[in-house]
């Protein structure tokens, strides 16, 4: 799969890749944090984030579906979306654009 793919409106890359690794974690929560019930992050990688998906497991429990789109040698493409408990499409589209973490979007705490 190229990772050039022009992405739906409700899909949003994140390419790992050109991010600093001192920062890559923090910008990848906050990037997670900010995407509202049903979109997605098309998350982009030269390796496969084990320990970072256990992270994103242990902060976000089920509100972070997790699904593998390459998982190739030097390419790693997973898809982050967010799900939350109790909503539904319907109710997710009532929600106000500005709604993010803690206000609707992802759900968490925030700035944990």
């Amino acid at each position: 799969m190229s990772t050039s793919t022009t992405l739906s409106p409700a899909v949003h890359g994140f390419d790992a890749r050109g991010v600093a690794k001192r920062f890559r974690h923090a910008a990848i929560f906050g990037a997670l944090e900010s995407l509202e019930h049903g979109e997605t992050m098309r998350f982009v990688n030269d390796h496969d984030p084990l320990p970072l998906l256990q992270q994103i497991s242990q902060r976000y429990g089920n509100q972070i579906a997790m699904s593998y789109v390459a998982r190739d040698p030097g390419n790693i493409v997973i898809d982050f979306s967010v799900h939350m408990a109790g909503s539904d499409d319907a109710e997710a589209a009532k929600a106000p654009a500005s709604a993010g973490c803690g206000s609707g979007g992802c759900g968490c705490s925030g700035g944990r």
